[in-house]
């Protein structure tokens, strides 16, 4: 007589399956930023994923038969539409016009947008946070084996620099997703209340430090350390002070002691305060196109020079400091000159694409995320259940405001700047989960499900 034991290991994800249905898609975009990433690639496989990510959010929420999003989170979303939309009709073509208005709106509205009808609490968001967590332990142990191997990006002519796989032509790609996935870990190891989720989280967080170090990335670096350290004060003077000290200790016996990190790490390090006496010709090159951006921003004070523009009026603005651009080459990638097409500061970008209108709505959004953000992290009390997706959201949030002054958006690392825009989103307005955390958190109530119409895919809820 046949027995049903066999049957049961393949029924077991299911339920697991249903409960994350939702949020599927987006860990199919975390998952596809992982594959190497093709030279001169217009939009990648996780730019196409975004696609149906926003269609499925559609389609759920028609399903639930609800309001999507309150009158808040509709202006803050929508705000950056006003000044983008609006420095599109300055594209120097019409070409530049579509692929500048599709960039932006799907990393500052579209994207976060969807997670904000997708993730319904804080199970959902853990998903996605462990999502990232895990895309960055695979690239940073793909850049450590290019550090060991000499197979990476050059750098002091050897193959050293650590860029996972996106490959010399992306050098921030490796280091931008490494450092989201320390700033995920982080929350959740301060936040959760399991101990052996604690350890688990931390000891990954400090293993991620060792190809962040190596992606030789000054601007993450600095990011990292306000963010992290951001993170610990908002959880307490006390502990900040005790890990704060923990760590200059261990940072001077390492690099002090035993010398690790090598001698171009511990230059790279000392090179970040060298920036008035003898900065190299990467930090001449970001001074200047800083310069040519306040120019452009004083002819155009309204609107800018319209989108993907900075490019066409660099030269006239730009002084003769300027190099032609930057060199790129690695293992198996021959020498390239990587033309300069942007001032590599989110905020002079802006200011100069898209004037003093741009500026005010899209990083005035950002601005609106983090209040919203900070303000419902402080409704929260003692050992809540969502304090640990709370501080990954307000840190990831800061990192990104932080390493927008040494960087912007593009190449394929992109779009894992919109994810992670829509976690700090659906934090900061998203009604149906955070809010209602907070409510049951300050008067004991109930929360009432998002939905009462059962579906295979919204499953049930997930708190």
């Amino acid at each position: 007589m046949s027995t049903p034991s066999a049957s049961v290991p393949l029924a077991w994800p299911l339920p697991a399956l249903r409960r994350a249905a939702p949020v599927l898609p987006l860990l199919a975009v975390i998952a596809l930023l992982g594959l190497p990433a093709e030279t001169d690639s217009g939009a990648t496989p996780a730019d196409l994923t975004c696609g149906l990510v926003l269609l499925w959010a559609a389609v759920l929420t028609v399903r639930r038969a609800r309001r999507p999003l309150t009158r808040t989170a509709a202006v803050v979303l929508g705000l950056p539409v006003v000044g983008i939309a609006v420095s599109a009709t300055g594209a120097v073509t019409p070409g530049d016009a579509v692929t500048g208005l599709a960039r932006y709106l799907q990393v500052f509205v579209l994207v976060p947008l969807a997670m904000v009808l997708l993730v319904r609490g804080p199970r959902d968001a853990r998903l996605v946070l462990r999502g990232l967590a895990g895309l960055a332990l695979w690239q940073g142990a793909v850049g450590v084996h290019q550090y060991l191997t000499g197979t990476g990006a050059s750098y002091q002519g050897a193959y050293i620099r650590a860029v996972g796989t996106f490959g010399p032509h992306d050098v921030m790609g490796m280091a931008t997703v490494v450092a989201a996935g320390v700033v995920s870990l982080t929350g959740l190891a301060l936040g959760t209340g399991a101990r052996r989720q604690r350890v688990a989280a931390a000891v990954c967080a400090v293993a991620l430090l060792v190809p962040l170090a190596l992606s030789f990335s000054r601007g993450s670096w600095i990011a990292t350390a306000v963010t992290c350290g951001a993170q610990l004060l908002l959880t307490g003077v006390r502990r900040a002070v005790k890990v704060f000290a923990a760590v200059a200790a261990a940072s001077v016996v390492l690099v002090g002691g035993f010398g690790v990190g090598g001698s171009a790490l511990q230059e790279r390090l000392t090179s970040i305060t060298q920036v008035a006496g003898a900065p190299d010709q990467s930090v001449v090159d970001r001074y200047t196109m800083w310069a040519a951006s306040i120019d452009m921003w004083d002819e155009h004070p309204v609107r800018g020079v319209g989108l993907k523009a900075f490019p066409a009026y660099r030269d006239s603005h730009a002084s003769l400091a300027l190099s032609s651009g930057s060199d790129t080459e690695g293992d198996g990638q021959a020498f390239r000159r990587q033309p300069l097409l942007s001032p590599h500061n989110m905020y002079m970008l802006l200011l100069s694409e898209q004037g003093l209108l741009g500026l005010v709505t899209v990083a005035g959004s950002w601005l609106a995320l983090l209040v919203c953000a900070l303000r419902r992290l402080r409704r929260l009390r003692g050992a809540a259940e969502a304090r640990d997706c709370a501080l990954a959201a307000c840190g990831l949030l800061l990192w990104q405001l932080v390493n927008f002054l040494y960087s912007d958006i593009g190449g394929p690392s992109t779009t894992l700047t919109g994810v992670c825009f829509g976690v700090v989103a659906w934090w900061s307005l998203a009604a149906h989960s955070a809010g209602c955390a907070d409510v049951r958190l300050r008067r004991g109530a109930k929360c009432r499900r998002p939905s009462d119409t059962p579906s295979w895919a919204v499953g049930s809820d997930p708190r």
